[in-house]
């Protein structure tokens, strides 16, 4: 499927500058109340920033009505639900321990808060969030749908979109109950992969680069989830989240029966 190229460099511009702002505004709000740990709730609603302004400004050039709206409705429903959902775990729980050892770290080398919220913090979450969102900036302009590609994206989309919301209610339930504090939550779909809310994740990106792929310029729209994923993997997410698992009772049981991220019947 041809892409109105010309239009997708303007949509590329419109959805930087949305982001610019939003970022500008988190930041603002960062700096007021001496709160890093907002850019986490902030991360869904970004994209969804983006594809909203990506689909209007798409609107002026020769990009199928259809494709912007299924990308944004898409984005919209994974989007919010993980700004709900982040925003409610950690309202009232004051600064994030990432975020205050970052603090820690640029205090002891000179650097303000702001310093460090801009170069440390909203700085790359910025940026990385542009790069992500390229299926949400390059799909819209796509001249017509690939009814295929479609219905297979929508469907990986909808798979990473059970994984993600299952598995976060699953935990918060399990977190819920005193009796398990310190334990390793293994049951339900953390059974089948210690990360099922990051396998979602990044399931859900690849369903929406896969929408967005329907034509040559389409195809750069997959690096977005390629980088999706490898930070989820390999940097942030899952790598991340296991430095803070390891000291619990019962951890390398887990690790032995369990897959790191795809879903797999658990070893016995």
């Amino acid at each position: 499927m041809p892409n109105d190229l010309s239009q997708t460099v303007v949509t590329l511009g419109a959805g930087l500058a949305g982001l610019l702002v939003f970022m500008g505004l988190g930041l603002a709000y960062a700096l007021k109340n001496s709160l890093l740990s907002i850019v986490d709730t902030l991360w869904g609603l970004g994209f969804v920033v983006v594809a909203a302004v990506s689909a209007v400004v798409s609107l002026g050039g020769d990009g199928g009505q259809a494709q912007r709206w299924i990308v944004l409705v898409m984005v919209a429903a994974w989007g919010l639900r993980l700004a709900w959902h982040i925003g409610g775990r950690n309202h009232g729980q004051g600064e994030d321990p990432r975020y205050a050892d970052l603090l820690e770290q640029g205090e002891k080398a000179g650097r303000s808060f702001a310093q460090t919220a801009i170069t440390r913090v909203f700085l790359p979450q910025g940026v990385a969030m542009f790069v992500v969102s390229a299926p949400l900036m390059v799909g819209p302009n796509n001249e017509r749908l690939s009814v295929p590609l479609t219905i297979v994206g929508v469907a990986v989309w909808a798979v990473g979109l059970f994984f993600e919301t299952v598995g976060d209610a699953q935990l918060k339930k399990y977190k819920s109950d005193p009796a398990n504090k310190g334990k390793i939550m293994d049951t339900g779909l953390w059974s089948l992969t210690r990360h099922p809310n990051y396998f979602g994740d990044a399931t859900v990106w690849w369903g929406l680069g896969l929408v967005a792929a329907g034509s040559w310029p389409g195809l750069v729209a997959l690096i977005g989830p390629a980088i999706m994923t490898y930070s989820l993997v390999n940097v942030t997410g899952a790598k991340l989240n296991e430095k803070s698992q390891r000291k619990k009772p019962g951890w390398d049981d887990y690790v032995r029966r369990t897959s790191y991220f795809v879903p797999l019947p658990p070893k016995k």
